[in-house]
């Protein structure tokens, strides 16, 4: 069970440390490539994600179940031919998709409302080809339990492409030279972590075999499935990316100006609206195998308390975040992004944090009970809801439908999600009383924040205003929520003290 803990917490730290990294880079880009050059890549990109979708989603998940059982039967020969099998699968794949997009240009040329898009498109293919060798190495270290090299690995991606970005775009003038810079910094980083990975393979004692048509059809049979499942849901992207830009055209934007809106959005109010959900995935990640040794074991009683304590921490959390958002978000985008836009945006959005902590953590729980497909129809029907408004409040709203469009989804997901763990697990939850609770001190924290923060815009740089503004949102949250007992800080106070105990009594021993 300590193993099992240090291994959680050693994902969750190094998955902190790369979306904060990523965080950065989307920061850097923003300020660097501008709206326009960051729509058309966002939109080109979310096309391409599809595609790698297609090669790294269900595949590195097989590899590393088959490659654990035939590790657990010291089977090193299937070990080794799982891995070429795999190899072999996954670079045919990715040269059939690379082909595919080049002999049917014409068909994908007509998704995008910009035809530069395209041009962007084609920049990236190598990057599938050398994602597909990384997955299945990556699935493979996977299987064998060295989560290091696997999380060492994805850091590692993030700080190479952001130091070749930041070499590439130093004499970048035009927007589709920045744009194009930025695709080949893809390109060279997901090169440089195939190396990496092949490397850190071979250096862990991993070895090739020789192809197996046995290991291929269960391989094929077991990962076509989650696959199917995870593009469907990648597709959701690219129809924003075509849609959302076409609507705002039809209503007397131009395309530059569709572009910039649709960059803004999706390039820098999202990054920052999905903040919390670091947070919130960490307790995912900690979550899934407690959970699942539960369902092991029948435990009814812990998986209860789990789901109360997971989804109020997740609402917690979520609420947070939304006082300062709401008094400060046009101030957040002048400093992190030097737009006014992607700030207004943030605070039209903050209010969306509540439905998508609520769906994060309900989707990772219902994953965890093993009822994937039914939190995957769910999310469909959220989806639907988002792009009806999208398509029939874009008139009215403009960009700001794609907010209330997000909004949309994650609540009717959300909602949906709950109605499913109370039937599948007879969990009384009583949510109502406390989301009505949260807004309530969200209210008088914004306000509080918002005033001070006027105060201090007056004497204090922009940096500090922040700081000390986000500082009083925090305290004055945490003390309503205390008031109102929805945080017990006496109980987390004796936890913290007995933890600082127990690592003393440790020193002391080991003294």
């Amino acid at each position: 069970m300590k193993s099992l803990f240090k291994t959680v917490a050693l994902i969750t730290m190094f998955s902190v440390i790369t979306r904060v990294v990523g965080f950065l880079f989307r920061i850097f880009l923003s300020r660097e490539v501008g709206a326009e050059a960051l729509g058309i890549y966002q939109v080109a990109f979310s096309v391409f994600m599809v595609l790698m979708t297609i090669i790294a989603s269900g595949l590195p998940l097989i590899i590393s179940r088959m490659g654990s059982s035939f590790s657990i039967s010291k089977d090193s020969k299937k070990e080794n031919s799982l891995v070429s099998t795999a190899l072999l699968f996954a670079f045919l794949l990715s040269i059939i998709l690379c082909i595919v997009v080049l002999l049917f240009r014409g068909v994908f040329a007509s998704l995008f409302t910009d035809e530069r898009c395209l041009q962007i498109l084609i920049i990236m293919l190598p990057s599938l080809i050398f994602s597909a060798i990384y997955s299945v190495f990556r699935g493979a270290m996977w299987g064998k339990d060295n989560y290091f090299a696997l999380c060492a690995s994805e850091l590692y991606e993030q700080i190479v492409r952001i130091l070749l970005c930041v070499i590439l775009l130093a004499n970048s003038i035009d927007v589709m030279e920045k744009a194009f810079n930025v695709a080949w910094s893809l390109n060279i980083a997901c090169f440089l972590s195939m190396l990496l990975v092949i490397i850190l393979y071979f250096f862990y004692g991993g070895k090739l075999g020789k192809p197996s048509k046995k290991i291929f059809k269960p391989l094929l049979k077991q990962s076509t499935p989650i696959t199917g499942i995870r593009v469907a849901g990648s597709f959701i992207q690219p129809l924003v990316a075509v849609i959302l830009p076409a609507k705002l055209i039809s209503i007397g934007y131009t395309s530059s100006q569709a572009m910039s809106l649709y960059g803004i959005a999706v390039g820098m109010t999202l990054p920052l609206l999905f903040v919390p959900t670091t947070i919130i995935g960490s307790l995912s990640t900690a979550l899934i195998p407690d959970m699942s040794k539960a369902v092991a074991q029948n435990d009814k009683e812990h998986i209860e308390n789990r789901i109360r304590s997971s989804v109020l921490f997740s609402l917690i959390i979520s609420a947070l975040f939304i006082p300062a958002y709401l008094a400060m978000g046009e101030l957040a985008g002048i400093f992190l992004y030097d737009n006014v836009m992607s700030g207004t945006l943030l605070q039209a959005a903050s209010f969306v944090l509540l439905p998508l902590g609520l769906t994060n953590i309900t989707s990772s729980l219902l994953n965890s009970l093993g009822y994937e497909v039914k939190s995957f129809k769910n999310f469909v029907l959220g989806t639907i809801v988002m792009f009806l408004a999208i398509w029939f409040l874009s008139p009215v709203l403009g960009i700001n439908a794609f907010i209330w469009g997000l909004g949309g989804s994650y609540l009717v997901t959300g909602l949906l999600n709950l109605i499913m763990l109370k039937k599948k697990t007879a969990v009384k939850l009583k949510l109502t009383k406390t989301i009505i609770t949260l807004i309530l001190i969200i209210l008088p924290s914004a306000a509080l924040c918002g005033f001070v923060v006027g105060i201090c815009n007056y004497f204090l740089p922009l940096f500090f205003t922040l700081c000390f503004g986000g500082g009083v949102s925090v305290v004055s949250f945490v003390l309503l929520a205390a008031v109102f007992g929805i945080i017990d800080i006496k109980s987390f106070v004796v936890k913290a003290k007995d933890y600082t105990k127990s690592i003393k009594l440790k020193k002391a021993k080991k003294v």
